[in-house]
């Protein structure tokens, strides 16, 4: 792509050093927009300073919710460099997601062109503490101005980038997540493996659910039989049984995390053994009580890994390793920020410096 960029007269101010950067809060001086039009396909790509989107009333995305999304992150490397980790899994998940909502893909070199150009150009707003980067959003929205249910024939593709700090306010503490048996997510044959917003408008009533008991997250069930684990609202879901790691195998309903992905990979060089597979409710309480669930940790781009320390099913609470952190969780954590930050060679590939 011949990309235009058009730099920011009136830059922001950066957050100071120290200070607590939250999660998508704060925005960096410039984004970047592609057109989509049906008979000329992508075009006009541009990086220009950040602003609003001026959208007509009928944009069929407002009334029918034909849009996708991505998360990817950018950090500050060893010796200064700029770090982007799996960005082409990224843009081939979008591009998975725009085929299943009916969206013109975006092609995979162009996903990342365009983000490794807007990132180079707000480079010096990846912060440097501990735990920080860059939260890069991509997204895709339906832009026609008619009330009817088809496809639109237009689009408009954005990315915006947030200096962001732990994605939870308390690190790596452990999190409490109420496995929901009445309200579900998605089901098998629908939008659940693709990233779009319709997928997390549907698990807020879940989630508000949740935090009104003092739970940060909902754990939800299958679809059809409300028996199956499938993933938490924001995360996969890894669970260490007898020293074996296990993970809902993907079946359509579930998002294919990226971050699942790299602790699959991971997880198996270190010696563990990982498997996908279905995994009921009760096999979870089960193992539970007998002492042999050892550690639950969520996976996901914004919090990496998180650790559970309750769960709660029915009327029933269930301590997870003493609330503590566990062992395998820890060291993956590690390992990925380190892979993450050029602090370790990266034997799988994983990281692209820019």
């Amino acid at each position: 792509m011949n990309i235009k960029v058009t730099l920011s007269s009136n830059k922001k101010t950066k957050p100071s050093k120290g200070i607590n950067l939250g999660f998508g809060k704060i925005f960096t001086d410039h984004m970047f927009t592609m057109k989509y039009t049906d008979g000329i396909g992508w075009h006009d790509p541009e990086i220009k300073p950040y602003q609003t989107i001026n959208l007509d009333p009928a944009c069929m995305v407002f009334h029918y919710a034909q849009e996708v999304f991505e998360g990817l992150k950018a950090y500050r490397g060893e010796g200064n460099k700029t770090m982007l980790f799996r960005p082409e899994a990224n843009a081939k998940r979008m591009y998975d997601s725009c085929k299943r909502l009916c969206i013109p893909p975006v092609e995979i070199e162009d996903f990342c062109q365009a983000v490794e150009e807007l990132v180079k150009v707000d480079a010096d707003w990846i912060p440097e503490e501990d735990g920080s980067s860059l939260y890069i959003r991509p997204f895709i929205i339906a832009t026609d101005e008619f009330l009817g249910v088809h496809p639109s024939k237009t689009y408009l593709f954005v990315i915006i980038l947030s200096p962001s700090g732990s994605y939870y306010k308390n690190g790596l503490e452990p999190v409490n997540i109420w496995i929901e048996d009445s309200y579900v997510r998605a089901i098998r044959g629908g939008i659940g493996f693709a990233k779009t917003g319709g997928n997390y408008a549907a698990s807020l009533i879940g989630q508000q659910k949740a935090e009104k008991e003092g739970y940060a997250q909902v754990l939800w069930l299958d679809g059809i039989e409300h028996k199956y684990i499938e993933e938490v609202g924001a995360m996969n879901i890894f669970f260490k049984i007898n020293g074996t790691l296990i993970t809902p195998e993907l079946n359509g309903s579930i998002l294919p995390g990226i971050t699942r992905d790299t602790i699959i990979k991971l997880a198996r060089c270190l010696g563990y053994r990982v498997e996908e597979r279905r995994i009921s409710v009760e096999e979870i309480i089960g193992a539970c009580k007998r002492g042999e669930l050892e550690e639950i940790f969520g996976t996901g781009t914004a919090a990496v890994i998180s650790p559970v320390g309750k769960i709660r099913y029915k009327e029933e609470n269930f301590i997870i390793n003493n609330h503590e952190i566990g062992e395998v969780s820890q060291k993956l954590f590690d390992l990925i920020s380190d892979i993450q930050h050029g602090r370790v060679k990266d034997e799988w590939g994983f990281t692209k410096s820019i």
